[in-house]
């Protein structure tokens, strides 16, 4: 008996001390498993649509064709937003003259109600320009980091696709004889997370561009589809996608209460999306039930950032798969899946 507690307990040791060195990796080597990552879970939406086209040309074609249909997508997105960001700046020395007005008033009553003077107010201003200047240097870094992201994903992902085969021969070398099922089962969770994360930037992007148009603001539609693109960004990225509507509504509406409206709107929606849309749509699609995924944001969050909390959610269940092919880890599986019958939850080792 105490022998079995004492294996038991240097288990679980081994265990704590190999996710210890997992996340400290995962956080020295963010640079690299980073690009590394996105590349390999692109890789695997879009196998299916080069394996169709495979069988009229070649490998390498195939592949050039679906990268430059991702090019494409993303193409008309862009085009998309510059369209909109000129119609705005169209806009602007219509605005420039209510922005200066609001500026005036707002300067007056922070004289007239807090008794400070318009050098106070200046200085003020400069100390934040400051402040926001001291951030520059970081901002620098993410802009060439962003710039060496979007260069790194379409060669990993061309490599990932040119040898897949591969990757199939180095998995079944570890373990031959191997029906490698659980390598279907990680390829669906990862198309089922895209596809959850598309359908949520979705309906958070009508839900912020319906709120928008009722309270008649400005680019109603181009706003509300970047706060929910913004939603990739969990719990702040559909704060800051209200910002800039909530500026407008401050410049170009009389009452101050359609800026109360946008940002009443946007909270509404945030609250719709963190608490039921998210952790519903995408945990469901990948099987892990809402609590799972909130913790997997939150602990994504405190290793990667922003892009641990994107990456969180798909990371824990493939976990998740892996794990299920293990006995000794079903209770793990329980406590993470969604599934109504867990007598379903595969025994079988790798």
């Amino acid at each position: 008996m105490e022998f079995t507690q004492s294996n038991k307990l240097s288990q679980a040791y081994k265990l704590m001390v190999i996710v210890a060195l997992a996340i400290t990796a995962l956080i020295l080597l963010k640079d690299i498993v980073v690009p590394i990552t996105f590349a390999a879970l692109i890789s695997i939406v879009l196998l299916p649509f080069v394996k169709r086209i495979e069988k009229r040309s070649g490998r390498i074609l195939s592949i050039a064709i679906a990268l430059l249909c991702c090019l494409l997508i993303i193409a008309l997105l862009i085009w998309f937003i510059v369209s909109q960001l000129a119609s705005l700046v169209a806009s602007l020395p219509s605005l420039e003259n209510r922005f200066s007005e609001y500026v005036n008033t707002f300067s007056t009553s922070l004289h007239s109600q807090l008794n400070i003077s318009a050098y106070e107010q200046g200085q003020l201003l400069k100390d934040g320009l400051k402040n926001i200047s001291a951030y520059a240097p970081s901002l620098l870094a993410s802009t060439t980091y962003l710039l060496y992201f979007f260069i790194q994903v379409p060669i990993y992902v061309f490599l990932f696709l040119l040898y897949r085969d591969r990757f199939k021969d180095f998995l079944l070398a570890l373990r031959p004889g191997s029906d490698l099922k659980w390598k279907d089962d990680i390829q669906h969770v990862a198309r089922g997370y895209i596809s959850g994360l598309a359908l949520v930037v979705f309906i958070a992007g009508t839900l912020n561009s319906i709120g928008l148009l009722i309270l008649g603001i400005d680019h109603a539609i181009f706003f509300g589809f970047l706060s929910g693109l913004l939603t990739m960004i969990p719990y702040v990225g559909i704060s800051i996608g209200a910002t800039l509507p909530t500026l407008l509504a401050l410049i170009t509406k009389e009452s101050g209460w359609y800026a109360v409206g946008v940002i009443g709107v946007h909270a509404f929606v945030q609250f719709l999306e963190g608490n039921f849309i998210t952790p519903k749509i995408t945990g469901s699609r990948i099987s892990i039930n809402a609590l799972a995924a909130i913790v997997a944001l939150l602990v994504g969050g405190k290793i990667w950032g922003i892009v641990g909390m994107i990456l969180a959610v798909p990371a824990v269940g493939i976990l998740k798969i892996v794990i299920s092919y293990s006995s000794s880890f079903k209770p793990w599986v329980i406590l993470l899946g969604d599934e109504q019958n867990h007598d379903n939850v595969p025994e079988e080792n790798i």
